[in-house]
């Protein structure tokens, strides 16, 4: 993988419908890619979860070309009702998290607000044929009238991709699930909402043991929700999790089973010259990703991206703005409400590279090495393959140059929240709305 800042992008494809009225239930809520990159899944808000695998033709050809086609497509979680509490519960996806493959099924963990489950996607190309006990339409036969033991046989079939649920995790949390994380043992995984999280066996689905609480006695004394949370990609020991006021916790199971007291806490001093009515809403981080290399850890707050040491707990190594020209539209974006909106970031396989997404179907990529700094968009307009994507820039007041968008001209309807890098390539999936954009490096 080259230095990020140099590479030119180029559009690759764009899946889901082009139509201007989107219903809320295509709107994509999560993107994840596979540990091999040769499968990407995408769940929304409808509850439906679309896997896409890499086209074995793009991936040999010379040039390469990331192009992916549907795989398989499922309903992951349906509407529920809780009547003890008298509430909705969505069946909008809000994570989704492959486990490392171990045999020629893949599976995956998908979770709404309150139920996580384990799907297992397999393919079938054959069938049996010559049953003696049924007939070919599977009605049982008379025994009386089976004379003769054939041997079934085995027959080949059109494939068959199936996606069957062998695991359903539920009731053990009372608030919203924000985060999954599958450990490194590939045994376990983390589970956790507002107040707390959960450690879960993948092979035990009526317990689940508590390891952070950060629930209040009195919840009037609430002071902050946890954001998300993430294990540490190589030492199943470790995890961190984030929270609303910018702060980011590492945990260590082998201190303590119950975590409540960190091991490492990493926090920015805040500025007092940036204070402000908003600045507590803007320092709340929406994700944290630990580093491929299980060395840094990037976290995402409203108008930042900031790269930490997991050695250096006082100050991030690296902060770059996102869209630091809405710091004085903050009144507008809180009455509107995209002050909570809630931004995702993701690392490049090599960890040289962050990206994560913006307004006006804009997102960035950073090169931690050069610190060079992209704006690109996701626009239907460039939707021919290999068109170069043209760096956009966002002009914050005087004369504005040919190739440039006024900050007034945003559209925040059009947000990226979501995005995946490729874990070996320079391939990246942005979900904008209910259309998933995948752009390549131009080689």
């Amino acid at each position: 993988m080259a230095g990020n800042g140099d590479i030119q992008w180029c559009f690759s494809q764009v899946k889901g419908t082009l139509e201007d009225d989107v219903t809320e239930a295509d709107i994509i809520s999560c993107v994840e890619f596979n540990h091999d990159g040769d499968l990407l899944a995408t769940g929304d808000k409808g509850g439906r979860v679309v896997i896409f695998q890499r086209d074995p033709v793009s991936k040999n050809s010379i040039p390469r070309r990331g192009e992916y086609n549907v795989y398989s497509t499922f309903q992951s979680h349906e509407p529920e009702f809780d009547y003890l509490k008298s509430l909705e519960i969505e069946e909008k996806i809000n994570k989704i998290r492959w486990l490392k493959r171990k045999n020629p099924a893949h599976f995956l963990l998908s979770t709404n607000d309150k139920t996580i489950k384990l799907w297992k996607v397999s393919e079938r190309d054959k069938r049996v044929e010559g049953y003696n006990t049924k007939e070919e339409n599977g009605t049982i036969r008379d025994p009386a009238c089976i004379t003769s033991l054939r041997v079934p046989t085995i027959k080949p079939m059109e494939l068959m991709v199936e996606a069957s649920p062998r695991r359903i995790f539920a009731n053990a949390h009372t608030y919203h699930i924000n985060s999954i994380s599958v450990n490194s043992d590939q045994e376990t995984y983390l589970s956790a909402d507002d107040l707390r999280i959960n450690l879960w066996h993948l092979e035990i689905t009526d317990q689940s043991f508590n390891i952070v609480d950060i629930k209040p006695t009195n919840m009037e004394e609430l002071t902050e929700v946890i954001t998300a949370a993430e294990f540490h990609p190589a030492e199943c020991n470790v995890l961190v999790y984030s929270s609303s006021k910018g702060t980011i916790r590492l945990c260590d199971m082998r201190s303590a089973a119950l975590c409540d007291q960190h091991s490492k806490l990493f926090e920015e001093p805040e500025d007092p010259t940036n204070r402000s009515f908003f600045s507590e809403i803007i320092s709340s981080i929406s994700d944290v990703k630990l580093s491929n290399s299980g060395t840094y850890m990037i976290s995402r707050d409203y108008l930042s991206v900031k790269v930490w040491d997991l050695r250096m707990e006082t100050k991030p190594i690296e902060c770059y703005p996102v869209h630091e020209y809405l710091r004085s539209k903050l009144c507008s974006l809180y009455e509107n409400d995209c002050i909570f909106d809630k931004f995702e970031c993701c690392w490049s396989g090599n960890d040289s590279a962050i990206m994560t997404g913006s307004y006006n179907n804009f997102f960035r990529v950073f090169d931690r090495t050069t610190k060079r700094d992209l704006t690109l968009e996701a626009a239907r307009d460039i939707a021919k393959p290999k068109t170069l994507l043209k760096p956009r820039k966002v002009c914050t007041g005087g004369k504005r140059k040919k190739d440039e968008i006024s900050v007034d001209c945003l559209d925040f309807n059009k947000k990226i929240l979501h995005t995946a890098w490729h874990p070996s390539e320079n391939v990246v999936a942005v979900a904008a709305t209910n259309n998933l954009f995948l752009f390549q490096d131009k080689l």
